[in-house]
């Protein structure tokens, strides 16, 4: 059964450790590996630090065999927590209080250097061949790509953003059971109407549920701004526009267009919240936070980007939201879409604080899924792979996700992952 991803806990559960080897004939039914993690790691490549603990290291790393958390396990936990930390303070006494701040800073540092992409296991192309591919010579006929994806009924319905060859763009309907055959609708559930869609269209669309009511956020393009904007429906079918959202040229730092609302789908601190795509005065497109009482209404709330680029990184060009984001109890995933200088997109991961969004805990270091297929590095725009959906696969792990991206601006594929505990 396909499930939205809820709000999850990072605690293991018995036999919920993450596969290593996804099967690509069965994606959801490759047996089960222990994960691989911290305590793991100490105990087979680090003798000599574990020599003082070493009956609780077998323990853990047996636990790890095991592939469950008992109470046990929590105890022994606490007990090597408790003694790094009596470590770090005998440190800290040890040294003068000028220096104090600086080693504040080198342990955080160390505590999350890349940590976000240690948040799912490695990702693997569920499928060597598009899902989704142009065909015909109407609307869809010169790509199809950038999806949005939600469960309905047991059935993941895919979004899709359709360009005809005049570059004008609207979104397809598809729905699949086993989420790689996909049954398109022949006609567009969304076409541009308005002064702010006309002649470019309507693009890359994301998608979140409250309540029974789909929200969509989308770009409004009309060959001469692009704004982020938003449309609601009960069916995915019938969508009511409710406008601009973010509207160009109007932010504290995102002086120019604005595009890709990535909805956190749960209210934090009494209010919803959205990351977004602004481009600064540099014209670098970097990602922003907004946040709303209704879910129609949204504000900036942040006078800088949340997620910004990094120069001589694989996102110093472009950091920009994908799907939206997952809420578990140690930070908000968000999955995001970065490009470098020369606009090769790839993945990253970018984790911020649960409690507050505007906090940007930890982000990939280097990408985590890159353009490599012919299809992903040859079409309307080359070497490009954008992540814009993403669905759980319910069953006894819970963890599985399946994420559904354009590949070179002109093709849908899917790639799989496990939530790392």
């Amino acid at each position: 059964m396909w499930g939205q991803p809820p709000r999850l806990s990072c605690r293991a559960k018995p036999g919920s450790c993450p596969s290593q080897n996804p099967s690509h004939s069965d994606p959801f039914n490759a047996g089960a590996t222990p994960s691989v993690d911290r305590f793991r790691l100490a105990c087979g490549n680090s003798a000599d630090v574990c020599a003082r603990e070493t009956k609780l290291a077998q323990t853990i790393c047996q636990n790890e065999q095991g592939g469950g958390e008992s109470k046990a396990r929590h105890r022994i936990r606490l007990g090597l927590d408790l003694s790094f930390a009596a470590q770090v303070i005998a440190v800290i006494r040890s040294i003068n209080s000028k220096a104090l701040v600086a080693v504040s800073s080198l342990v955080l540092a160390l505590t999350f250097h890349d940590s976000a992409n240690q948040t799912f296991a490695a990702w693997h192309r569920v499928s060597d061949i598009p899902v989704i591919s142009p065909r015909g010579d109407g609307w869809e006929s010169a790509g199809t790509f950038n999806p949005a994806v939600v469960v309905r009924d047991g059935k993941i319905v895919m979004l899709y953003r359709a360009q005809d060859k005049r570059g004008t763009s609207r979104l397809g309907y598809a729905e699949s059971s086993d989420g790689l055959k996909f049954a398109r609708r022949a006609e567009p559930v969304l076409s541009p109407l308005e002064d702010y869609e006309k002649d470019g269209g309507v693009e890359d669309p994301r998608l979140v549920q409250f309540n029974g009511t789909y929200y969509l956020t989308y770009t409004g393009y009309n060959k001469k701004d692009a704004q982020l904007c938003l449309a609601t429906s009960k069916d995915l079918i019938h969508w009511q526009r409710k406008g601009v959202i973010l509207p160009a040229y109007k932010g504290h730092w995102n002086v120019k267009w604005t595009k890709s609302g990535a909805i956190v789908p749960e209210k934090i601190d009494g209010k919803y919240w959205m990351y977004f795509l602004g481009t600064s005065a540099d014209n670098r497109d970097q990602t922003g936070l907004a946040s709303s009482t209704d879910l129609i209404h949204w504000t900036e709330v942040t006078d800088s980007p949340v997620l910004p680029v990094r120069a001589g990184q694989f996102d110093s060009r472009v950091a920009e939201p994908g799907p939206a984001p997952l809420v578990t109890s140690t930070g908000i995933v968000l999955i995001y879409n970065g490009a470098d200088d020369k606009l090769v997109y790839r993945t990253g991961i970018a984790v911020f604080d649960p409690h507050d969004p505007r906090h940007l805990i930890s982000r990939s270091d280097q990408p985590v899924f890159a353009p490599e297929k012919d299809w992903e590095k040859i079409g309307q725009v080359p070497n490009v792979v954008f992540v814009e959906g993403m669905v759980q696969k319910r069953d006894k792990r819970n963890d599985r996700y399946l994420f559904y991206y354009g590949g070179a601006d002109k093709y849908v594929g899917v790639a799989e992952t496990s939530l790392n505990h």
